[in-house]
């Protein structure tokens, strides 16, 4: 492949296979990160992060959680692959309402720059919504941007979900219990950022009040079985300052998956992850946005039905 000149850091280094996908080789670098819009009609002029539109609150479910942003720059051509970021770093809600995460938006921004069209989805959180409600989510918000990619220029069969602390254990439990999926939640690959893939025997109060104090029950609701027999590709990586316990299920996982032959692409990061990780825009890694552009290439080769 010839290497194409012109595209923003980190993306520059993306062949002439991304191009065809609607890479865009003109594209600006994202200004800083945007702040959230209040507004449910129509994002602030500060949100539209130069030419890439936020569309706010869309929702997915019945909960005041279950809700979706998109951000999305129309452009003619083809149906853009889509990203959907699963962002959270507890299970359990601490009574407080958070607003929508820098981290995310920055992504989110960069993403739709880059020809891709970025969803960040919600979702109920524990003590009210345990286990496995996450996963429920999942694929309720799977199924709804499969239904409505189009709307925004994506295309249905290039969905890759992106599960970043709490939210990759969410993805990874969807991904793995086929019971938790909808007809129409088919994800073409996924990314695993800094999980908790198997509850261990020593959990945090927020995952205690998710998963339950009955450790005796955590093996079922582990995601590293059921990861063992899906064929969807994955990227997964973790960071070489997570927490040791972090480093460990990063590990754990590319092993248990390595073993059963499905060997997933793996990035170590140098830094604290984040979701801006997966496009290196907080340094933390080029590795990543790299196995992440191989991805979407292996992705649009092998041709989807």
């Amino acid at each position: 492949m010839t290497a194409v000149s012109g595209l923003p850091r980190p993306w520059q280094r993306f062949d002439d296979t991304l191009i065809r996908i609607g890479l865009d080789s003109d594209a600006p670098v994202p200004s800083a990160s945007p702040t959230p819009s209040t507004d449910d009609a129509a994002p602030s002029a500060a949100a539209s992060c130069d030419g890439v539109t936020f569309t706010r609150n869309l929702k997915y479910g019945d909960h005041q959680l279950n809700v979706l942003d998109v951000a999305s720059a129309q452009t003619p051509g083809a149906k853009r692959p889509v990203i959907v970021f699963v962002a959270g770093d507890t299970f359990a809600s601490d009574g407080k309402t958070s607003a929508a995460s820098p981290l995310v938006e920055q992504a989110m921004c960069f993403a739709g720059h880059n020809g891709l069209v970025a969803f960040s989805m919600s979702y109920r959180l524990a003590p009210a919504a345990p286990w496995p409600a996450g996963a429920r989510d999942v694929a309720a918000a799977i199924s709804w941007v499969h239904e409505n990619a189009d709307l925004f220029g994506g295309n249905k069969d290039e969905i890759i979900p992106v599960g970043y602390a709490a939210g990759a254990f969410h993805l990874a439990s969807f991904l793995a219990h086929s019971e938790f999926q909808e007809s129409d939640s088919y994800v073409a690959g996924a990314v695993l950022v800094s999980g908790i893939y198997r509850p261990d025997s020593d959990p945090s109060e927020g995952e205690k009040s998710y998963f339950g104090s009955d450790t005796s029950k955590y093996d079922g609701e582990s995601a590293l079985p059921g990861l063992t027999r899906i064929d969807v590709p994955l990227v997964v990586a973790w960071s070489t300052v997570d927490a040791q316990r972090f480093v460990a299920q990063g590990e754990k996982l590319k092993s248990t998956l390595c073993g059963a032959g499905h060997c997933p692409r793996s990035a170590l990061l140098s830094k604290a992850s984040s979701p801006a990780s997966v496009f290196d825009l907080d340094g933390s890694s080029a590795d990543l946005h790299d196995r992440l552009r191989q991805l979407i290439g292996q992705i649009d080769a092998r041709g989807l039905p």
